[in-house]
């Protein structure tokens, strides 16, 4: 729980009860959570807490560079605690967000042509292994 604090601390965000709990629950999930997955998380330990805490958390949390939005479909957003440059695998089957390592010729470019680049995101469409796996174990 101090390793949480002092992370929190380090992006200049006030440490709350509910703040620690997400960024918790983020470092625990690595599956590029939902606002819905985070809240029904939570409502385990604190069953008070409104989804517009969640909201205004991970408001925060992006705005501060502690996650990344991603925006891969146009349904959800989810959040991601990876905030290194890296790809993404959307699997059509089951809907995971899976990172993938792939290098990207931009992936830690800071300028493009004359542009400042602030954020690249690169995501692909697919189905995973996992998925794979059971359709031939079906077959």
């Amino acid at each position: 729980m101090e390793e949480l604090i002092k992370i929190l601390q380090s992006k200049n965000i006030q440490p709350s009860h509910q703040r620690i709990k997400i960024l918790e629950i983020l470092e625990k999930n690595k599956g590029h959570m939902n606002v819905n997955m985070i809240y029904d998380e939570l409502l385990k330990e604190i069953p008070t807490i409104s989804k517009t805490t969640v909201y205004n958390t991970l408001s925060t949390f992006a705005e501060k560079g502690l996650v990344h939005c991603l925006t891969i479909t146009p349904e959800e957003m989810r959040y991601d605690y990876d905030t290194k440059p890296h790809h993404h695998l959307l699997c059509t089957q089951c809907g995971r967000i899976i990172d993938v390592d792939v290098r990207c010729a931009y992936a830690d470019a800071m300028e493009i042509d004359g542009h400042s680049i602030e954020e690249i995101q690169g995501y692909f469409k697919g189905t995973c292994k996992e998925c794979l796996s059971r359709d031939k174990a079906k077959h």
